[in-house]
């Protein structure tokens, strides 16, 4: 954030009133123009809000701005350190493999519960718009394949994987689970640029509902 733009939220936060574009150029010694830029950004940026006030005189009501009160959600992210602080309490787990699987899968299940990827034209379609949205690349290489271009995860994975594949495995079944297909295996780094997933479909039925290989 510019200088400017902290200094003009600064204002807004400190004052115990909403101010008009002319109350805040005076505060900061900012032409109003360069105000109301700022402004708009922070508007997009849900850091400020826009009051109306009634009039003190005849004419229009007043429009200010004061700031919201809430974290500053244009501030810095920094999800790496979190990420990596729940490896390592799957890691301290009897069966940690198993653990992150059933992480990922909850996971899936959750993102499978969303009406886009129910409505999609087949199990896998909505599958691969699920990992699209991830940030997988991925690709349908073939009827029994996704090929997966690119890991969002990538600083946390180790050269067979590891736990961050288990997690992303249990993800797609999650994802599937009850469809009648399913992600059998995760295959990571096939090529340096190149991870696979391997589809099965079960063609019976179990209660009704087609079973999804565990």
């Amino acid at each position: 954030m510019s200088s400017t733009r902290e200094e003009i939220l600064a204002a807004l936060r400190a004052s115990p009133e909403p101010l008009t574009v002319a109350e805040l150029a005076a505060q900061t010694d900012v032409h109003a123009n360069t105000v109301r830029f700022h402004l708009d950004s922070l508007l997009d940026g849900g850091q400020v809000e826009q009051v109306t006030t009634p009039p003190s005189g005849r004419g229009r009501p007043a429009t200010r701005v004061r700031a919201v009160v809430a974290m500053d959600r244009g501030g810095p992210r920094g999800y790496e350190p979190l990420a990596e602080a729940l490896l390592l309490d799957i890691r301290s787990r009897r069966n940690p493999a198993e653990h992150a699987r059933s992480a990922g899968r909850a996971w899936g299940t959750r993102i499978a519960s969303r009406q886009e990827y129910a409505e999609k034209a087949s199990p896998v379609t909505g599958l691969i718009a699920a990992l699209d949205d991830l940030g997988f690349a991925p690709e349908h290489a073939a009827p029994d394949a996704i090929a997966l271009r690119h890991c969002p995860f990538l600083e946390l994975t180790t050269p067979d994987g590891g736990l961050v594949c288990a997690i992303h495995l249990g993800l797609m079944q999650g994802v599937l689970d009850g469809s009648g297909t399913n992600v059998e295996r995760l295959e990571p780094f096939v090529q340096p640029d190149l991870c696979c997933a391997h589809l099965t479909t079960r063609t019976h039925s179990r209660r009704g509902v087609s079973a999804v290989d565990r």
